[in-house]
């Protein structure tokens, strides 16, 4: 099969022709029909993710259609299906107690594993595999990887997002425009923080309520004043100290902060104003993934028209155009996000 490999940290990534692989016995094999390209697939292509080594095929979210099953699967050949980036095992007991995104024996495609920069993909547990509506193409339910379905499980599983209620939004990147997407679906009224204009008008014409450049001062005291006194939910979705900061700074007293950007490699550790924390008796939420059991609450969402996820994809690129849309990452990013949707070009 043709593949895209990492074979140098911060280089093209390299195509080439690799064995296919085999079916485990849980699980299926895929011929992946799209492929987002996402922000967690830069860290590892620029060697700041302890997963990701030299000859990994990156790629978690991903969409496909099955062509091989494992004897313990329940999947038919020519089933197309979507899956969580996080594969739980489903036996241990945070798997039993439905908190599948903790599991022990937890599997990610392209970190530590073969992802779907391919042509095909084996995906073991496949009880984590959600069929494909037939109104959603493949290239949306790969638009809807780890972005959609993690900002979904922030809100509405961390969170427990209310209508009326105040949400800031620090990052508009793909996680940061699905939070905004569903946010103002459940009814609250969304403040968005970025230092891309075109990327803060996009917000705004997506229903955000006001939108703050992050380069004009201190975002915090802006969303005070806009929202009166401050945010009750405020995500962070790149996972840097200026917006981790600016995300529990902005909240109103017993507020709730998420983090769902990855503060992996030098931004592992950092210093976190705590006395914001302490004074105003905030409460601070980690958010990595969705269990594969919330799939129908997001998708009947989808199906029934609340939500329409369409402006999250801004285009498709072939495999070969996957190192340039890394690269990309490197800067200011403009709106949406890439998703591979031809894997011989």
């Amino acid at each position: 099969m043709r593949a895209a490999i990492l074979r140098n940290y911060n280089q093209d990534l390299s195509i080439e022709e690799v064995a296919d692989p085999f079916c485990p016995t849980d699980g299926v094999v895929l011929k992946v029909l799209a492929c987002g390209i996402c922000r967690s697939d830069w860290h590892g292509w620029v060697g700041e993710h302890p997963k990701v080594k030299p000859g990994a095929i990156p790629g978690h979210e991903y969409s496909g259609e099955v062509v091989e099953v494992g004897p313990l699967a329940r999947w038919q050949v020519g089933d197309r299906v979507i899956a969580p980036f996080i594969l739980s095992c489903g036996e241990c007991p945070e798997c039993r107690s439905g908190q599948t995104t903790t599991c022990r024996s937890q599997r990610v495609p392209g970190f530590g594993e073969p992802g779907a920069y391919a042509e095909f993909i084996a995906v073991p547990h496949a009880h984590n595999l959600a069929r494909l509506p037939e109104m959603l193409s493949p290239v949306m339910a790969a638009g809807l990887g780890c972005r959609v379905t993690t900002a979904w499980h922030a809100l509405t599983g961390r969170a427990a997002l209310q209508a009326g209620e105040w949400l800031a939004v620090h990052g508009t990147g793909g996680v940061g425009l699905s939070a905004l997407i569903l946010g103002h679906a459940l009814g609250a009224r969304v403040v968005v923080v970025d230092i891309v204009p075109e990327r803060l008008a996009h917000a705004l014409s997506l229903g955000a309520e006001a939108a703050v450049d992050a380069r004009d001062g201190d975002v915090a005291a802006r969303i005070a004043e806009i929202t009166g006194g401050g945010t009750h939910v405020s995500i962070e979705a790149l996972g840097i100290p200026a917006t981790v900061n600016a995300s529990v700074e902005c909240l109103r007293p017993l507020g709730r902060h998420v983090q769902i950007g990855l503060p992996t490699g030098h931004m592992a550790r950092m210093e976190i104003n705590l006395n914001a924390v302490y004074m105003k008796q905030l409460s601070l939420f980690g958010s990595r993934g969705m269990p594969s059991w919330r799939y129908p609450s997001l998708l009947t969402l989808i199906e029934t028209g609340r939500v329409d996820v369409s402006p999250i994809v801004a285009r498709t690129v072939p495999l070969s155009g996957a190192s340039a849309e890394l690269r990309a990452f490197n800067g200011p990013m403009p709106p949406g996000v890439a998703v591979i949707d031809d894997f011989a070009g």
